[in-house]
């Protein structure tokens, strides 16, 4: 969610740390600030509402803003409105102290209460400023700054990155993290501390990656790590596999977009090195399961949210398909409050593209108190759901920066399908289905490219509902998840109202609103169904709705029932996901787009939801 940036060497800090802010800004924040220290330790704070760039005008002159220690933060609101007042960093009474966190401190009101009856006075109505006058108060018994940050955390019920400078100590940065990502990065004589890799790659790529109830201590020439009971930590140091331009638009107007062709790779990386044709099944060794494990499994838990969530419900129409396995989706928020019931010989996997989002740990966290195998599958590498699942699969998608998830979905997908593949093998799936779905697999990349040719059509369809406020999505069988996804992505990005339906719950309510007025965006590709499909939209067209289509190349008889038409390649019915979310993707960005919106930051919306 809200982003931090830290840094400690040699170099003039402010122009660092805000260019690292900048880096961060696809994660969502309403206003932004950073503290710096300078040569005579005086500790000056800059806070701004609105972008990062409104921070930067309000700065005063570079002899005025260098300092070699200084830390920076983008703000989401939690507690408090996105003013200027309520921005980070924050300080205590004294003005000693500087800190900026990420997360939400849940007992910050008890915690105030008893500062207040001590004589602290807060300016701010968030949280985070508790955490600040925790540390003062600890510091007027105790002159070790980092032991005081160590009291004050323990007394923190909730989640925490924080990053902390003292005026008092001019050659130091205290950062710690419990439930929210932070990472140090290490560089010559410099060091950097960051919420996220993004925001400092482009002066290391040597980090190490903070685990939970972890603290560092940085000076100017090292580091130590220790638990917050002050036991030494020996960490271990991470190289980083991409370079800079993996957060860079090139060609492109907005990284979604970027993202959004670049799925002919992403799902190719999904897939490379697991397909073994040989015996037409895969390979997924992050599992780390015996054949014996895997052929006793009874049943699946699919948990995740927002995107991932309809990736897990395209992989239960699949994995049910082709393993006859039963497999629940459920949505993270809800799983841990429920008192889930976990059989026997259930395997529970968690998606997150980010490996951070708290409510998905969350519910890792509590199918394992149950007693439950959990397996995650994730974007990020060293996340925290990575760490702390029993196994899982990477889906190798690359940095995706745009909020609105794009090619991390079909990469999920991808994994889903060669579980699916996976567990059927081991069961009742034949031999030639099994071989026929990895060569139709290997090829779905060129298919989804020859979509993405077809980008300046979909644009001008774009053209024709870019000032509705309101759309409906039909599919059926898988393709109904795509269709929730298809929604999602116009409300995300566009602020259009727009909802998914299985096609033939139409008629079961959602009819009502069809009129001309109302674009009805159907998922109409060639299987089984397609008859029903078919007459579903008749209803529509009968009501004067405007139908969209996704259908399949050759389908003539759809033309006569749409307003537009776009084509997609044939392949499998298996793999069609892959291929009928191409189009609704980029109808999404193009509405976005044409009424003026910023796609890759979307209000109200961030890419890592790290807070319940």
């Amino acid at each position: 969610m809200c982003g931090i940036v830290g840094y400690i060497g040699e170099r003039n800090a402010t122009p660092i740390i805000i260019e690292g802010i900048k880096r961060l800004e696809y994660r969502g924040y309403d206003s932004s600030g950073i503290a710096i220290l300078d040569k005579e330790s005086n500790l000056k704070i800059f806070k701004k509402s609105g972008k990062i760039v409104e921070l930067e005008r309000s700065l005063p002159s570079p002899k005025e803003t260098f300092g070699n220690i200084g830390i920076a933060h983008t703000r989401w609101a939690t507690h408090g409105e996105p003013n200027e007042v309520n921005a980070h960093p924050h300080t205590d009474c004294t003005n000693r102290f500087a800190l900026v966190h990420n997360g939400i401190i849940e007992n910050h009101k008890k915690l105030r209460t008893k500062l207040e009856s001590e004589g602290h006075k807060f300016t701010s109505d968030t949280d985070t400023e508790v955490l600040a006058h925790l540390i003062e108060y600890f510091a007027k018994e105790e002159d070790n700054f980092t032991l005081c940050v160590q009291e004050a955390l323990k007394l923190v019920e909730g989640t925490f990155g924080i990053a902390v400078i003292d005026r008092e100590h001019p050659d130091k940065i205290v950062a710690a993290r419990k439930g929210s990502p932070l990472i140090l990065g290490i560089g010559k004589d410099e060091f950097f501390v960051a919420s996220d890799v993004t925001a400092i790659i482009i002066h290391t790529k040597k980090v190490i990656y903070l685990q939970d109830n972890e603290i560092v201590i940085i000076n100017r020439k090292n580091f130590e790590i220790t638990t917050l009971e002050n036991e030494v930590v020996e960490a271990k140091i991470s190289e980083v596999d991409w370079d800079v331009s993996a957060i860079d638009k090139g060609e492109y107007k907005h990284f979604m977009l970027k993202e959004i062709f670049e799925q002919p790779v992403s799902v190719r990386n999904a897939f490379r090195g697991r397909l073994v044709e040989k015996l037409s099944t895969t390979r997924l060794g992050g599992l780390a399961m015996t054949g014996e494990e895997l052929r006793r499994i009874k049943k699946l838990q699919i948990i995740a949210c927002g995107t991932s969530w309809h990736a897990g419900l395209i992989g239960k129409h699949i994995i049910e398909n082709l393993s006859r396995i039963p497999v629940e989706v459920e949505y993270a928020s809800e799983y841990r409050y429920k008192n889930p019931i976990i059989p026997e010989d259930t395997i529970v996997f968690v998606i997150s593209q980010s490996g951070e989002t708290a409510d998905t740990l969350a519910a890792l966290q509590e199918a394992q108190a149950k007693g439950a195998r959990v397996l995650g599958i994730t974007n990020t590498i060293g996340s925290t759901i990575a760490r702390e699942s029993d196994g899982g699969v990477y889906i190798h998608a690359g940095t995706e920066i745009g909020v609105a998830s794009t090619k991390a979905f079909t990469s999920q997908v991808t994994i889903l399908i060669l579980l699916g593949v996976l567990l059927g093998r081991m069961r009742n799936l034949p031999p030639t289905f099994g071989a026929a779905l990895i060569k139709e697999l290997k090829v779905i990349p060129e298919k989804i490219q020859k979509i993405l040719d077809k980008n300046d059509k979909i644009k001008k369809i774009a053209k024709t509902i870019k000032d509705s406020t309101n759309a409906l999505y039909l599919g059926r069988g898988a393709n109904y998840p795509v269709a929730l996804e298809g929604a999602l992505k116009l409300k995300e990005i566009s602020y259009v109202h727009a909802e998914g339906y299985p096609s033939a719950e139409m008629k079961h309510g959602p009819i009502a609103l069809i009129d001309k007025n109302m674009p009805v965006i159907a998922i109409t590709t060639e299987d089984a169904i397609y008859d029903k499909i078919i007459s579903n939209l008749q209803e529509v067209k009968a009501r004067n709705g405007r139908i969209i289509t996704i259908a399949t190349e050759g389908d003539e008889l759809i033309e006569e029932l749409s307003e537009s038409v776009i084509y997609i390649p044939k392949t499998i019915h298996t793999l069609q996901p892959l291929l009928s979310v191409i189009p609704l993707q980029l109808l999404a960005y193009h509405v976005a787009d044409l009424r003026g919106f910023d796609v890759d930051q979307p209000r109200n919306l961030a890419k890592s939801v790290t807070v319940e």
